[in-house]
């Protein structure tokens, strides 16, 4: 399997996901990973009407795509996954999901967030799951397009700590 691009976005599947983001990144399926899409019917009406056309998709546990993944089950596919917050990206990569690149794109204002950039907002406790991931050697640039420079997310964060 070759995961061709990694994202965090709380929107999921949307038009730069939908129509830049896979095309640029030339994948075949997109996997969003998530335990509560996989559980809400509405959520996976959207995705699979969001979803670009001739492009498969996968809604799955954090557990399962963890499991589908480490066995083998998407050999095929150019694979473009899309987690909806920190939290299930580091518990993914924690449970073994072998990841070397992360692009955070879209993290909302929430109760204890800090903007960090104009469409990122991290609490705590988001970045402290970043900076683990760091440290295990992935990647984590905070891009919103393929045409923003790939920056690392920790540039960003130290600029934020300033303010």
């Amino acid at each position: 399997m070759a995961i061709v691009h990694v994202r965090i976005d709380e929107r999921l599947i949307h038009g730069q996901v939908a129509m830049v983001w896979t095309n640029t990144v030339g994948a075949s399926r997109i996997i969003v990973i998530n335990d509560a899409a996989v559980k809400d019917e509405m959520t996976i009406a959207a995705l699979k009407i969001s979803k670009p056309a001739g492009v498969k998709l996968s809604i799955l546990s954090r557990d399962k795509a963890v499991k589908k993944m480490s066995q083998g089950d998407y050999e095929e596919d150019r694979c473009f996954l899309i987690f909806k917050n920190v939290e299930d990206a580091a518990y993914c990569v924690e449970k073994g999901l072998a990841l070397t690149h992360i692009n955070v794109g879209n993290i909302s204002q929430k109760s204890g967030g800090i903007p960090i950039k104009k469409s990122v907002a991290l609490t705590a406790e988001d970045m402290e799951l970043i900076v683990s991931m760091l440290e295990k050697g992935i990647r984590i640039t905070a891009q919103m397009l393929p045409n923003e420079s790939p920056q690392s997310i920790l540039e960003y964060m130290k600029g934020a700590k300033k303010q």
